[in-house]
């Protein structure tokens, strides 16, 4: 009896042990069959540009001039076309006016030496530049005294001063024109502005905008064109007073040459 009770035993133990494996295989397999969902993809959103794309400088000063009604620029733009114009051709000129008046005292002193004034002014009028054209005035009242070539060569320096100097009114005169061309439009633009407040008989902002726009537009460009043109101006007179100087000092130089070569007959 015993033996027959401690057998059952055994076999409810296994009984129970099976059914917890079993129980334990098909938790295992459902867990290991369940698909786990995956949450739903987010849609993209559109991309929105944040910054349009910038303008280039060109573009900018195209869009301002439209704006500033072009009647009005136009004239203003006209200025600074001539004035540069103007500008780049003096400052071509008198760079190649430029002379080392050092290294062209040194060859007409060697000429002197070695030719006499013929050979000198032979060597001068081949030379470019007012200095060297003074130079061959001096050298021509030669046989008149030094006191006749002191006085050509004062006389002549004037001549080529007016000749360094010549276009320089024009440039002056389109930097005092754009500004006033553009205070006139801005007069206009204003004048434009009460008219459209008088036709809508009441003061809105839109309609006062678009007159003072045009106004400020003007100014300014007129007032740039004035800058760009002042500081051309500034360069071409400065190196007109370097080549005037040069010309003074060189030409004392010569004088004191050829008293020094009239000596050593």
């Amino acid at each position: 009896m015993k033996k027959l009770f401690s057998l059952l035993m055994i076999l409810g133990i296994f009984a129970i042990g099976f059914n917890a494996v079993a129980q334990d295989d098909t938790q295992g397999a459902a867990t290991d069959t369940t698909v786990v969902a995956e949450p739903d993809p987010i849609p993209e959103q559109p991309e929105y540009e944040q910054e349009e794309e910038a303008q280039s400088f060109d573009q900018i000063i195209k869009d301002k001039f439209i704006e500033g009604d072009p009647q009005f620029m136009a004239p203003v733009l006209i200025c600074l076309i001539l004035g540069l114009a103007i500008a780049i051709e003096r400052i071509i000129t008198l760079n190649l006016s430029t002379t080392n008046t050092s290294k062209l005292l040194s060859r007409v002193e060697d000429a002197l030496e070695s030719g006499g004034v013929e050979a000198a002014k032979e060597l001068t009028k081949n030379t470019r530049g007012p200095v060297a054209s003074i130079f061959t005035q001096g050298l021509m009242r030669m046989s008149e005294g030094i006191e006749m070539v002191e006085k050509s060569v004062i006389a002549y320096g004037s001549v080529e001063m007016g000749r360094l100097e010549r276009g320089l009114v024009w440039i002056s005169l389109f930097i005092s024109l754009a500004p006033m061309l553009g205070f006139m439009g801005t007069v206009i633009g204003m004048i434009g502005a009460f008219d459209a407040i008088e036709a809508a008989g009441d003061i809105s902002p839109s309609l006062v905008a678009g007159g003072i726009k045009v106004a400020l537009l003007t100014t300014v460009g007129g007032l740039i064109v004035a800058i760009i043109l002042q500081l051309f101006y500034n360069y071409c007179v400065s190196k007109i007073d370097s080549i005037v100087n040069s010309m003074e000092d060189a030409s004392i130089s010569l004088v004191d040459l050829l008293v020094k070569h009239n000596l050593s007959k």
